[in-house]
């Protein structure tokens, strides 16, 4: 991959490295994250995939474990020499780096599915704790040799007990004699060079034997060591010269275990690095809502609503709001020729596009549309600014012509160029006419690019070349104020004069101007001018008439979903009054069944009158040809209905039967009571009387023995004395 380090300098790459920079957890990382250049296509997907796992696991109750380090490198080096050794607290922070690799690997394992590259790139590592296990053998948490890490650490320890005691005792005996005899001043004792001493009155210093070890500020306290304390000190003085040589030897000991797993330890911290800098690069992509966009094979680009990362975050401090920009390059829009007039964000559209496709190719995920999508360039070209050479002793025309000898040699079809100001720094007809060419060279090619500038030759070249095309940063014609929007399809105009009178500019002399200039030339510029402002209304009409479509379709949605809705309410409507009819229709036909079986009490006449008109229910259910649903509501409705019809079915049967049982018993107790009843009257002529369980009331006409006539007015009937109820007795 062909980056030069001027393509970093002009799209400010470096600041973008400062940015993520900050968001690492170490010395270490922070500076491999400054050191970033673009990436080899082979490396390139692993480390994007990389970063976008470790920013989706924000998102995740699977967060990356803690990758906090030390900087080990210098104790790892160290290590690595011969009969070396290096401190306990350097043997703590390698058992913990050991550790911390450890655990990572064990993480990635168990969320394989949703980390894989992470994964991949762990199983490259060795997973052993056997550095950890070692160095913890023999030091303990505190940073100190453990007693039992040799025998003769451990007895020279015991005896360095056995001394402070005896030091402890022999220090209290003097100290209880000196206070007896009345030669301490009242503190009594002292520290001097880590040495227990007595406060002596210097009254009676020749009267306590021990050494002179100092005296206070006054003169009137001096410290003297017991005697009988001297010769314990000198022993253990000397056993703590003897634990520290075996503390020397045990170090060197353990860092000759350990020293085989130095390229190991190596491989740990350069791990951790590089997990330090996939972890900035992830807080640094959710601190600008940065994504992973589609790379595809298919030569182009395309990004939607991309914003330039170092002007966004300016922005956000100032509390400012960033203007995205879309742009699309590809078979058909090879070369982007912007133009306009200054300050309107050409430059920093050019550098936008730019800066984000490097990015992108150094493994930083960028702040873009979801749906954009990019190819990988083999070659990004940059010329951006004023490049005057003082060193070399070149103008800013002769180091741009050098550069374009560059272009030249460098230049194929994957190259991405841009170019900022193109053709400036010469005679505006002779250097056009270079840029002409130039720009003929890179559309051959089949090069990529984004251009600026303010030459009306390459407006026209760009609108004659089949695959260039034109575009301009939007301005609003009355106050000629930028819009800091891009409008790909044609050429801007410079507003050159427009805005010299807006800055103040006397009218005399624009006018002067204006006659010093070719006519045909004010007239192109005229004539583009008033295109671009015709543009921009047309623009502002269609935007109107697209929000007055969208909210004209919105309220016909609106409607339409009124509409099911009332339809849906009158179906459910007419269903439910479908079904009360029925239910009526059914109670009725029960009602009479019934009516019938209390007037003959004959069971089995009952039985088969219900089963044939629940036959011929079925029968016309059956026949009855349903109607198609046409819509989904429709069929559910109908799906409900024939549900519930069955139901009704089921549960009158049941009701009935259930009817049935109920008034048999009920007709025995009752058959009982009207005997007993029926005993005691004799019923007359002209007795209104009515047949049990019913509720037709009639006149007894005739009576013969057991049985009687009634007479309903309409008609009469004859039934047994034993079913009849007396309602009035005859007057």
């Amino acid at each position: 991959m062909n980056i030069s380090n001027k393509t970093l300098q002009d799209l400010e790459f470096t600041t973008v490295l400062q940015h993520v920079a900050t968001h690492c957890i170490s010395s270490l990382g922070k500076e491999k994250v400054l050191e970033i250049k673009p990436i080899k296509k082979e490396n390139l997907f692993t480390e994007l995939n990389l970063v976008n796992e470790y920013l989706s696991s924000f998102e995740s109750e699977n967060r990356v474990p803690n990758h906090n380090f030390d900087n080990l490198t210098e104790k790892i080096n160290r290590l690595g020499i011969e009969n070396s050794f290096i401190e306990t607290e350097a043997f703590l922070k390698l058992a913990t780096t050991s550790l911390t690799v450890n655990e990572l690997i064990k993480f990635f394992k168990k969320f394989k599915t949703q980390f894989p590259t992470f994964f991949e790139l762990s199983q490259e590592i060795e997973f052993t704790t056997f550095v950890d296990d070692e160095i913890k053998k023999i030091i303990d948490i505190s940073g100190d040799v453990k007693n039992n890490a040799s025998s003769e650490l451990q007895q020279i320890r015991r005896s360095i007990n056995d001394v402070r005691g005896k030091i402890g005792a022999s220090f209290s005996s003097a100290l209880s004699k000196s206070m007896a005899s009345g030669y301490l001043d009242d503190i009594k004792e002292s520290v001097v060079d880590n040495q227990r001493v007595l406060a002596v009155l210097a009254m009676h210093r020749r009267k306590v034997a021990g050494s002179l070890l100092g005296a206070s500020k006054t003169g009137n306290i001096v410290y003297i060591a017991p005697q009988a304390t001297l010769s314990y000190s000198r022993e253990y003085q000397n056993l703590i010269y003897e634990e520290k040589q075996e503390i020397v030897k045990i170090l060197r000991s353990l860092s000759n275990i350990i020293r085989p797993f130095v390229p190991l330890l190596k491989e740990y911290i350069s791990f951790l690095i590089h997990i330090d800098a996939i972890g900035a690069k992830a807080k640094y992509a959710r601190e600008i809502n940065a994504i992973l966009p589609k790379i595809t094979k298919e030569k182009k680009i395309y990004f939607k609503n991309a914003v330039h990362p170092i002007l966004w975050k300016k922005n956000n401090e100032q509390q400012l709001k960033t203007i995205s920009q879309s742009i699309q390059l590809d078979n058909k829009q090879q070369i982007i020729v912007i133009s306009g007039p200054n300050a309107g964000g050409k430059s920093i559209t050019l550098k936008t596009i730019g800066l984000l496709q490097l990015m992108l190719q150094s493994g930083i995920l960028i702040p873009v549309d979801e749906r954009s999508e990019t190819f990988i360039f083999d070659t990004i070209l940059t010329d951006i600014g004023d490049n005057q050479s003082i060193e070399n002793q070149l103008s800013t025309y002769s180091y741009r012509l050098k550069n374009m000898r560059y272009f030249l040699r460098k230049c194929n079809q994957n190259t991405l160029f841009l170019i900022d100001e193109f053709g400036t720094g010469s005679d505006p007809e002779l250097g056009g006419a270079l840029a002409e060419i130039f720009l003929e060279e890179f559309y051959y090619k089949k090069a990529f690019g984004i251009i600026t500038t303010h030459y009306s030759n390459l407006k026209v070249l760009a609108n004659e070349l089949e695959n260039v095309t034109n575009a301009n940063m939007q301005f609003d014609e009355r106050t000629l104020e930028p819009l800091y929007r891009l409008f790909v399809g044609q050429a801007g105009s410079s507003f050159t004069f427009e805005v010299a009178q807006k800055n103040g500019i006397p009218f005399s002399i624009i006018n002067k101007a204006k006659k010093r200039v070719e006519t045909e030339k004010i007239r192109l510029d005229k004539t583009i001018s008033k295109l671009q402002k015709e543009r921009n209304r047309l623009q502002k009409n269609s935007e109107n008439l697209e929000k007055q479509e969208s909210k004209g379709k919105e309220h016909l949605d609106s409607l339409q979903e009124k509409e099911d809705k009332v339809q849906e309410k009158l179906a459910g409507f007419q269903e439910l009054y479908d079904q009360n009819q029925k239910m009526l229709s059914y109670g009725r036909k029960t009602n009479e069944l019934l009516n019938k079986y209390f007037q003959t009490n004959n069971k089995k006449e009952l039985n088969t009158n219900f089963n044939k008109w629940v036959s011929d229910e079925k029968v016309k259910h059956a026949k009855k040809a349903p109607l198609k649903p046409k819509t989904k509501i429709q069929k559910r409705q109908a799906q409900v209905l024939e549900k519930k019809l069955k139901e009704t079915i089921q549960k009158v049967e049941k009701e009935v039967l259930e009817k049935v049982v109920e008034v048999r018993k009920e007709k025995k107790i009752e058959a009982a009571k009207i005997a007993k009843v029926k005993s005691e009257y004799i019923y007359q002529i002209n007795d209104r009387v009515r047949i049990i369980d019913s509720n037709s009331i009639g006149t007894i006409d005739k009576i013969d023995k057991k049985s009687v006539t009634i007479n309903y007015g309409i008609f009469t009937t004859k039934t047994a004395v034993t079913n009849l109820e007396l309602v009035e007795k005859a007057k």
